[in-house]
């Protein structure tokens, strides 16, 4: 894989619009990790911005994405694999991407009837052409995001797709659980972890990316799994909301708050910078929590 990525010509950047996307904050995240990495791994990999950007500075020799969404990693597998065949794949869909009926029409396919192309072109077109960027299902695991209703949305953006499917030459993908992936990482390794966010209020939350919501628990295993990557002298970095949960979770970790923009928001003047919490080190036993008082823990930047 070193090899594959010494030889890309084009600068490889997320091909997704995804809500919460890390390209803001690339530059609090990057200069977290080392120079170089054994093994990058990326158990929630969403937009992949942190990945393309290490992949892109070529920064480790070998990377491990994964996450528990399969058409996400249906998508990127045949973005690897088969980018002339999604590109020909989404070719009809551009005509009709400002089309409310259309989406509607591609929305209600059922993914485990199409072929995996036609899959991840699915995935693809609802993604640019719907809502925010949002991933959302209900109950049954079906995709519910409504029509965004842009005026030029960019359905197939070409030398995109083909410079990450050259990035993503002998990566690793998984539809897997996070722990068990961060599992694997070791000294020399390094792993970013973007879950989903703990919600701010009741309105910040746009229901789940997954059938099973990620809870309070699977909150309460990421940060065991981040300490024990640690333990093996991996480094990981982890971002989440900034909320009373979560600093009452992270009280004994190393964290940043970082203001970031808010871009998940129907009313324009709901949009602005907020906090999210960026947790770059283990702690201690004696550290103290993350307070708005904490002089060691609470460091706010702005992206």
């Amino acid at each position: 894989m070193a090899a594959g990525h010494r030889t890309m010509n084009t600068t490889a950047t997320p091909f997704l619009k995804w809500a919460g996307g890390k390209t803001r904050l690339l530059s609090r995240i990057l200069p977290r990790f080392p120079d170089h990495l054994g093994t990058y791994y990326e158990p929630f990999l969403g937009g992949g911005a942190v990945f393309f950007a290490m992949a892109a500075a070529q920064r480790f020799d070998q990377a491990v994405l994964a996450d528990t969404n399969s058409e996400l990693i249906n998508l990127y597998r045949v973005v690897r694999d088969n980018c002339a065949s999604l590109i020909r794949g989404l070719t009809p869909h551009v005509a009709k991407a400002k089309e409310p009926d259309w989406f509607y029409y591609v929305r209600s396919l059922k993914p485990a009837e199409l072929e995996p192309i036609e899959r991840a072109a699915r995935t693809l077109f609802l993604n640019r052409t719907g809502f925010n960027g949002l991933y959302r299902v209900n109950r049954r695991g079906e995709f519910n995001v409504p029509f965004g209703k842009y005026p030029n949305p960019k359905v197939l953006d070409v030398a995109r797709l083909e410079a990450a499917s050259r990035a993503l030459q002998g990566v690793e993908l998984r539809c897997a659980d996070f722990a068990a992936v961060a599992a694997e990482a070791g000294e020399g390794d390094g792993v970013y972890f973007d879950p989903p966010y703990v919600p701010i209020s009741a309105t910040s939350s746009f229901n789940a990316y997954q059938a099973e919501a990620f809870g309070a628990e699977a909150q309460e295993q990421l940060v065991d799994t981040f300490r024990c990557c640690w333990k093996r002298s991996a480094i990981a970095v982890m971002s989440n909301s900034d909320c009373e949960y979560t600093r009452e979770l992270y009280r004994c970790l190393d964290v940043e708050v970082v203001r970031v923009p808010r871009a998940i928001n129907s009313v324009g003047s709901g949009r602005g910078r907020v906090n999210e919490l960026l947790v770059v080190g283990p702690g201690s036993a004696d550290s103290v929590s993350v307070s708005t008082t904490s002089t060691r823990v609470l460091r706010v930047v702005s992206s």
